[in-house]
């Protein structure tokens, strides 16, 4: 294995280099808290994570009183990026960034810091400037909410990084000292003189109270720890933080709730990580304080920001606008079809059946089609509920709460599962009538279509889904012995009945 400082390493290029080639690639995201190694599989689509660890280093801790970086936070620092670049050699990593972020531009040691962390990697260190940082969150956040209309807030240990949208272009930004760690230390822990500071720091901001009425999009890993604290006080169905979505004044009532807690029982909350339970409070203040100045509509939690929007920077043109829903489940259909039967073919039988959906509702049908076959290598008995279970928790940009639901049953459907099924239907309160019944038939079609062709290609175009108010016919080709069978036949009037239709098969 190449030891850092060697040719091997620094063969990986710099940060400025576009890649030009397929191949996995890596960054070092060096915080103000944690410093975090994310490889990310590239291939000939959008990159999808493979290896995610983070150290807990805390550079930011004593920054605001010493102005100098947190010596034993350098120590664990140095430790860690010498870890992760040996690591991403081992991994074959082709294009291994590091980049750093405020607590590092904003001490006075901060260069010297850089320094040694080239000479123990081997690698140029870019230390982002804030408007980079805050750039990079909104390129990374339009990856997978790509017409976001309101303010993405990316609150890191030393800064909070503001940036306007409008309906997916990136407007104004700001960057200010407001990081939970920095937060913390500037009040002296006195949660009022914390509250002073950030009214003072985003009332300075002219654009903010031109926002309401629309979303902020919540990013970092102490925002998220807000939206865990909310998914588990309500018994939310789904466990995924990315785009969990809240009402203003439930989101209100989280941040000051928070905010207010005893240490005693902010060390008692589950799904916490015990490293931001001390300035969790601070993480709070900063988006009840937000919220009242920009007065949105809603809050998005989201699990894409700065790191995503590096990764993509990172990536030839033409992987930078692909859908990253889409392109996530084509990679998966590749990993684990059997017989390649295309996505585009299963989407282009099954049309006829779904003749006024939205394009929203038609992207949805297609990622359901490329993941419909995620579950052949399962045991027959538990196909349908392990199938169900990972698409709901898939980690893919581009889904809502309730798309996750409609995908995942959609799913189930396929693989003969039940949509009452006492397992699955907490789930169903996050899907009206409609919604749930479109999941099923897309379910239904999607089996009858596995089931027509065995899952081989070439098949499903020979024959033809027709709909008229009182029939859903299957026309078949003259030669049509590979498409005859008992339980053909039988999948066909299920879909029907479904539909509340008479089959034929012609």
């Amino acid at each position: 294995m190449a030891a850092p400082g060697d040719a091997a390493i620094a063969e990986m290029g710099t940060i400025a280099e576009p890649a030009h080639h397929a191949g996995r690639v890596g960054l070092v995201d060096i915080g103000s808290n944690t410093v975090r190694l994310v490889v990310y599989e590239a291939p000939t689509r959008l990159p999808i994570p493979v290896f995610n660890e983070k150290a807990q280093c805390a550079l930011g801790r004593g920054i605001a009183t010493t102005g100098k970086l947190n010596p034993d936070g350098v120590t664990e620092a140095l430790r860690s990026v010498r870890r992760f670049v040996r690591l991403a050699v081992a991994m074959g990593v082709d294009r291994l960034a590091m980049v750093a972020t405020a607590a590092v531009r904003d001490a006075d040691d901060g260069m010297a810091f850089t320094r040694r962390v080239e000479r123990a990697s081997g690698l140029p260190v870019h230390v982002l400037s804030g408007a980079e940082e805050a750039r990079l969150a909104a390129v990374g956040l339009l990856s997978g909410v790509p017409d976001a209309d309101g303010v993405l807030g990316d609150l890191g240990g030393g800064s909070l990084d503001l940036v306007g949208l409008n309906q997916g272009t990136i407007g104004e930004y700001a960057t200010l000292p407001l990081g939970h760690l920095r937060l913390a230390e500037d009040s002296g822990g006195d949660h009022k003189k914390a509250r002073e500071i950030l009214d003072a720091q985003l009332g300075a901001v002219p654009w903010l109270g031109e926002m309401g009425g629309r979303a902020i999009y919540a990013v970092g890993g102490s925002w998220r720890a807000l939206a865990r604290v909310r998914i588990d006080q309500t018994h939310h169905p789904l466990h995924v933080i990315d785009n969990y979505t809240i009402g203003f004044f439930d989101a209100l009532r989280l941040a000051n709730l928070v905010a207010g807690l005893s240490q005693s029982t902010l060390d008692r909350l589950s799904g916490v990580a015990k490293n931001r339970v001390e300035t969790l409070p601070y993480a709070a203040m900063a988006l009840a304080a937000l919220l009242e100045i920009a007065g949105p509509r809603e809050v998005v939690f989201s699990g894409f920001g700065m790191r995503e929007g590096q990764m993509l920077e990172l990536l030839p043109e033409d992987l930078r606008h692909q859908d990253p829903l889409i392109s996530a489940c084509e990679s998966q259909a590749e990993r684990t079809g059997r017989f390649a039967i295309r996505g585009r073919e299963l989407l282009d039988w099954m049309t006829p059946l779904f003749a006024s959906e939205t394009g929203e509702e038609k992207r949805l049908r297609h990622a359901a089609c490329l993941l419909s076959d995620i579950g052949w290598s399962e045991h027959p008995d538990y196909r349908a509920v392990h199938a169900y279970h990972r698409v709901l928790r898939i980690p893919y940009a581009g889904l809502t709460h309730e798309a996750r639901v409609q995908l995942a049953l959609a799913v189930l459907v396929r693989y003969n599962g039940d949509v009452d099924d006492p397992m699955v239907a907490p789930v169903h309160n996050l899907l009206d009538d409609a919604e749930l019944e479109r999941a099923r038939i897309v379910g239904l079609a999607l089996r009858l279509a596995h089931t027509l062709a065995g899952s081989a290609p070439g098949l499903l175009s020979q024959t033809q889904l027709k709909v008229t108010k009182t029939r859903l016919t299957l026309e078949l080709p003259k030669d049509r012995a590979v498409f005859l069978g008992e339980a053909v036949e039988r999948r066909l009037r299920t879909l029907a009945r479904a539909m509340d239709l008479k089959e034929r098969i012609g």
